[in-house]
C-alpha cells in the first residue's frame, strides 16, 4: 500500500519562545522545538509538508496578533500552532483581559480562513519552579482564556495542566521556564494525538519513573544557583526594558519542505 495523500500541506507555527523551540536544541546550533517535532510526525505519515514557524521567544500576545498573525495568514496554512500568553504572564503588570482578547482574535482570524487550530495549556510550574507559586492565579487565568477562546471558535486545545507528567521537572531545562528535549518531544507527541494522526496514541501522558527524593540543602542549593544564573539576569534585563526577542527574526519566516531530520520523533 502507498502512502497515503496529505491531510494538511502548509503547517504554520506562531507563538514565543516554547514555539521556538527553547531549549531544544538542533543539530545546527539552533532551537528545534515541539513545533519542528510535529512537523516530524506529520512527514511520518503524509507524502509532503510545507512548514513556517514564525515564534520569537520574548513576545507578549499582543505582540503576535499584530506581527505574526497577518504574516501566518498571508501564507494561507490549513494546519496552524499558535500559543501565547505566558510571556505577558510573567511580567509585573499583566492585562489578563487584553490577553484573553488577543488570543481570541487570534483564534477567530485563523479559523475564519477553515485551517485547523491546535494550541495548549501552560502546565503548573510550582513543581518546577518553587517561586512561581506567586503567578499560579495569573496562569490558571491565561488557561482559562485559552480553553474558552479554543471551545469558541473550534481550536482543537491540548490541556496539559491536567496532566500531572507536564509539571514533571526533568521535562524541563535548567532555567526551568522552557522544556528541554524530552519535554518538547512529549508536547509534539500531545499534538499529534489530539490531530488524530496515524500511529499516535496517549502515551505521552505516562509518568516518568519516581525520581529520588531531594534533601532540604540540595534543594535550597539549587534555588540559589538557579537564582543567580537565570532570575537576576532575567529582571536586570526587565529593569532595562530589554526583551529576549530584540534582533531576533523567525527562523522558518516562509513556508518550505521539511528537512528529513527536521523534526525528528524522539
Amino acid at each position: 500500500m502507498g502512502q497515503p495523500g496529505p491531510m494538511w500541506s502548509r503547517y504554520v507555527a506562531l507563538g514565543d519562545s516554547t514555539v521556538e523551540g527553547l531549549d531544544d536544541p538542533a543539530s545546527d546550533g539552533g532551537y528545534r522545538g515541539w513545533a519542528d517535532r510535529l512537523a516530524g510526525h506529520l512527514t511520518a505519515v503524509q507524502d509532503q509538508l510545507s512548514y513556517a514557524n514564525l515564534a520569537v521567544r520574548g513576545k507578549r500576545a499582543g505582540e503576535v496578533r499584530r506581527e505574526q498573525l497577518p504574516a501566518a495568514l498571508a501564507l494561507e496554512p490549513d494546519l496552524v500552532a499558535a500559543v501565547a500568553g505566558l510571556n505577558d504572564v510573567l511580567r509585573p503588570r499583566a492585562d489578563l483581559r487584553a490577553v484573553r482578547n488577543d488570543l481570541a482574535a487570534i483564534f477567530a482570524a485563523l479559523r475564519a480562513t477553515g485551517a485547523t487550530v491546535v494550541t495548549f495549556t501552560m502546565p503548573d510550574p510550582a513543581p518546577v519552579l518553587p517561586l512561581a507559586r506567586v503567578l499560579r492565579r495569573r496562569l490558571h487565568a491565561l488557561n482559562a482564556g485559552t480553553r474558552a477562546a479554543a471551545q469558541r471558535y473550534g481550536v482543537l486545545c491540548v490541556d496539559l495542566d491536567s496532566h500531572p507528567v507536564a509539571s514533571d521537572p526533568r521535562l524541563r531545562s535548567p532555567d526551568r521556564l522552557h522544556a528541554n528535549a524530552a519535554g518538547h518531544a512529549r508536547v509534539a507527541a500531545a499534538l499529534a494525538h489530539r490531530l488524530g494522526l496515524p500511529g499516535s496514541n496517549g502515551t505521552w501522558q505516562q509518568p516518568l519513573e519516581p525520581a529520588p527524593p531531594r534533601r532540604r540543602g540540595e534543594t535550597v542549593a539549587a534555588e540559589l544557583v538557579w537564582s543567580r544564573r537565570y532570575l537576576l539576569p532575567w529582571l536586570a534585563d526587565k529593569a532595562r526594558g530589554r526583551s529576549a526577542g530584540d534582533g531576533i527574526t523567525p527562523k522558518r519566516p516562509g513556508l518550505e519542505p521539511v528537512r528529513e531530520d527536521a523534526g525528528r520523533r524522539a
